[in-house]
């Protein structure tokens, strides 16, 4: 396991402490409300976060995604929402340093790297589900411009992005049909206008009502008309779609692991801490066999979700394919999260049912990692092809 550098140590505690002093004694406000949560996204700017994966010469933090993993963790320790709101914003970021143009990197990433610019990514769309190739959204070339129709659901930070990393056709008589893919570059108004107004033909839905994650909106997307210059296609050429964002995928699932594994670690910390203070029959909960078993399979594996976690960051930051270890990692950590969630309901008994303890909160969150980023049983398709496809005489799982 790579070693991080004492700036990238400096920056998950700086994250903790933000966590702890800031997000933790508030969260509640936002959460109960379903409010954005403004106040804790200006001091994320300010901090850095939305620069983690932008190169530092164009003003980001350009940690290795073995600290991004760590960053993510942390905040979603503190509120999973706060990790979702850099989580389609890091991705697109990703793909833009590494396959936009030079002109796109210079365009984009300065402002992305303050929170000026928040992105995130549209993939999925109302009738295809995780089947992305089933997807119905094209763009045609239109002389210097190409024309978006169609529609995507479940995007998040949809009113408050001023940029969408859009997945679509822009071949629709390719075969197979990913071969027909791009990522467009689509500049928006964002939330109020703040970067210009929305272009002609695009609309945001009102925010779509979920069981958890709170705060940050799921909204749909429609495109009907809507013109962008051909020079938005991510790294200026067409149908080179698919390639760049399944690489954008392993990072958003190695992202979406390490928001499992903070709610799963903020589930044991209450776990923990409530099974030494209440006590019965004279004794710390802990002590009775039933809770600390719970505990014990708790700690167990969470830390076996975060090595696997670990290791498709590391590989990731090794210049490697990682799609089977990020794939397994979302996988693991997602099951793991919900498990200890509601393990840690049950430690606490029937308050745990009760609003006023956060494993409450932590229990309606844990299932967005499950369903997220591609479907756990999607993932399961992706590692048995990837097992298949790789020399498991020579490869250890």
């Amino acid at each position: 396991m790579s070693q991080l550098s004492s700036d990238e140590e400096e920056m998950i505690a700086l994250v903790r402490d933000f966590v702890d002093e800031r997000v933790k004694p508030d969260v509640r406000r936002f959460e109960e409300s379903d409010t954005y949560p403004e106040a804790f996204i200006e001091e994320m700017k300010k901090l850095g976060f939305f620069g983690l994966l932008v190169p530092a010469e164009y003003g980001g933090v350009d940690v290795s995604m073995a600290a991004f993993s760590g960053v993510t963790e942390e905040l979603a320790r503190g509120w999973m929402s706060l990790a979702g709101a850099i989580g389609g914003h890091s991705v697109i970021t990703y793909l833009i340093r590494t396959f936009g143009t030079s002109e796109q990197q210079a365009k984009y990433l300065p402002r992305m790297a303050t929170g000026e610019l928040r992105a995130t990514m549209a993939l999925t769309e109302p009738s295809g589900g995780s089947d992305l190739q089933a997807m119905s959204t094209y763009a045609t070339r239109d002389g210097d411009d190409w024309v978006i129709n169609g529609a995507k659901t479940w995007i998040s930070n949809a009113a408050h992005s001023g940029l969408i990393g859009l997945l679509c056709k822009t071949d629709r008589d390719a075969r197979p049909a990913h071969a027909g893919m791009s990522v467009i570059l689509v500049e928006t108004g964002g939330w109020d206008g703040e970067h210009g107004a929305d272009p002609a033909g695009y609309e945001v839905s009102p925010k779509i009502p979920k069981l958890g994650y709170k705060g940050v909106e799921a909204c749909t997307l429609s495109f009907d008309g809507v013109r962008v210059p051909a020079a938005a296609v991510l790294g200026g050429e067409p149908h080179k779609g698919w390639g760049h964002m399944m690489r954008g995928l392993e990072v958003g699932r190695i992202q979406v692991a390490s928001r499992a594994l903070g709610v799963g670690q903020a589930s044991l910390e209450a776990a923990v801490a409530y099974a030494q203070q209440r006590e019965t029959f004279g004794k710390p909960i802990w002590k009775h066999q039933s809770v600390g078993n719970l505990i014990a399979d708790m700690a167990t594996k969470m830390r076996a979700a975060r090595l696997l976690t670990r290791d498709a960051a590391d590989r990731l930051d090794a210049g490697k394919r990682a799609d089977l270890e990020a794939g397994m990692a979302k996988l693991f950590a997602s099951e793991t999260a919900m498990q200890v969630a509601l393990d840690a309901v049950r430690v606490h008994g029937g308050y745990g049912y009760s609003r006023e303890y956060d494993v409450e909160r932590y229990f309606r969150d844990a299932p967005l990692m499950i369903v997220g980023e591609g479907t756990n049983e999607i993932q399961r398709n992706v590692i048995a092809a990837q097992v298949i496809a790789r020399d498991v005489k020579r490869e250890r799982y």
